[in-house]
């Protein structure tokens, strides 16, 4: 996945386990990593949008983006498994697109508007969104170049939630929880569209 999903077998990388993603989870909260680094909901979702550029993206380039400044390494060896993890959970998410399956995000589409925890798990959505949005901006010219319109289409679920926008119809479908919600709950499909609209286009 970090190299293409089709330069790099999962022999060599091999798909993200929970208990790696929980590994990362809690180095991403640590005092190693900056204030302002993504956590593991944001990072799934600059690596999505990493996984679904129409252009490649260096890695050290998004490892920057998700850090901010460098991480407090211990040692070699944990700057080793850790970029190694993060390696794993794109190569994860490149292969679940490659072969047409929607990615599992890592927090809630969908509100239950009794549960005590919907503002968070909303946070949590946005947190995601944002970051997507954050990859797309590294090139944003050659996401939107080619096909403005059906790309905006496709983004617009993401861009409501990410609540980064002023745009008036971003802004209506926002208020309208139950509209928002429903487009959320598309988020996952509309990924893979993402990704075969820009490698696998149709002749």
């Amino acid at each position: 996945m970090l190299m293409g999903i089709t330069q790099m077998s999962s022999a060599t990388t091999g798909l993200i386990t929970e208990a790696e993603l929980d590994q990362l989870e809690t180095f991403l909260f640590s005092s190693a990593v900056s204030e302002d680094a993504l956590d593991l909901i944001g990072t799934h979702g600059l690596l999505c949008a990493i996984n679904i550029s129409p252009v490649k993206i260096p890695e050290q380039e998004w490892l920057d983006l998700l850090f901010d400044t460098e991480p407090q390494w211990e040692s070699n060896a944990q700057k080793d498994h850790i970029l190694g993890l993060l390696r794993k959970l794109h190569y994860t998410i490149g292969n679940d697109l490659y072969n047409d399956q929607e990615t599992l995000l890592p927090c809630e589409l969908t509100l239950d508007l009794d549960d005590e925890d919907e503002d968070e798990d909303l946070a949590e959505l946005t947190i995601w969104a944002q970051s997507f949005m954050e990859g797309v901006f590294l090139r944003e010219e050659d996401w939107f170049g080619d096909d403005e319109e059906t790309v905006a289409g496709l983004l617009l679920p993401i861009m409501v939630a990410s609540d980064l926008f002023e745009d008036k119809e971003v802004l209506e479908i926002r208020q309208d929880r139950a509209l928002s919600e429903e487009m959320a709950e598309q988020i996952p499909e509309l990924l893979v569209d993402l990704y075969l609209h820009y490698h696998a286009p149709e002749k």
